[in-house]
């Protein structure tokens, strides 16, 4: 997962509680009201029905507020005109936005910009193709026989910048152990027809590992991890062999190397080749 669509998710978490704690205080605020006590709707009711008697023989409102005053002795004195009030402008602070509602909306634009987001990080992952060439995708190499040919032209190792890795043959003569430690990877297809493709980076802290062209190893400069032709860990700091990547032949012998897909290096003491350095290290 990538750095963005972690902090979207963040952020979405972030707004959806702030949004339940709205919420619930609008609930609890809105549960504060009270009840009316049963007497209370007793006589609410009863005044209802005497209501809809008095509305059903045809007397209206008006009738009923009449008569009610002249039972009181009250005289009904129509208002007198006035002269208009002068219009006064209302508090601002009372037309203005209340904490509440600043806080309402200020939710909902948050969870808005959350969603926007993580739909603006999630969508091209999900609705784009992916990459048809380059790192991190298939790469057709060519026939493995003529691959082979350029490895021994090269001097045993040959470097393909478009995968980062390093391609090396890999010895019949080794297949035996080989199909012991590498024989359910996805890289030993590769290996069984008698290449491998090593990823370029020293598993101890990242640097770039080149090769030797005397010892006929890999000799990291960095810290001087050491690795035989293979990828195989002979000395140094370094926890494991280097990783490779997962291998497809074809029927007609061409390798395809997948570069999404790395494999880790074999374990500290692995060595299906018993190469040896050819010569004077580099490092």
């Amino acid at each position: 997962m990538t750095p963005l669509a972690i902090v979207a998710i963040v952020i979405i978490v972030v707004a959806a509680i702030a949004l339940v704690a709205a919420a619930s205080r609008r609930k609890d605020l809105g549960s504060a009201t009270g009840q009316l006590s049963r007497e209370t709707l007793k006589r609410d009711r009863a005044r209802r029905l005497d209501d809809s008697e008095l509305i059903s023989v045809g007397v209206t409102g008006k009738e009923i507020e009449r008569a009610a005053s002249a039972d009181r002795g009250e005289v009904a004195v129509p208002v007198a005109s006035t002269a208009p009030t002068v219009w006064v402008a209302p508090d601002e602070e009372t037309l203005g936005v209340t904490r509440r509602q600043f806080l309402n909306r200020s939710i909902v634009v948050l969870m808005g910009l959350g969603i926007a987001l993580f739909a603006t990080v999630s969508f091209p992952v999900f609705l784009w193709p992916f990459r048809t060439g380059g790192f991190g995708s298939k790469l057709r190499m060519g026939k493995i026989t003529d691959l082979v040919g350029e490895i021994q032209t090269e001097g045993g190792f040959l470097y393909r910048p478009e995968g980062r890795m390093w391609l090396v043959e890999y010895p019949k003569s080794a297949i035996p152990k080989g199909q012991v430690v590498y024989g359910s990877q996805p890289s030993w297809p590769g290996m069984e027809a008698g290449i491998l493709a090593l990823y370029q980076k020293c598993v101890h802290l990242g640097c770039r590992v080149p090769s030797c062209d005397t010892s006929k190893w890999f000799e990291c400069a960095c810290h001087g991890s050491q690795y035989n032709q293979v990828g195989e860990r002979k000395g140094g700091p370094a926890p494991r062999g280097l990783d490779r990547f997962a291998m497809e032949v074809s029927a007609d012998g061409v390798l395809t190397v997948n570069t999404g897909m790395i494999v880790q290096g074999p374990p500290l003491g692995t060595n299906t080749t018993g190469q040896e350095a050819q010569g004077p290290h580099c490092i």
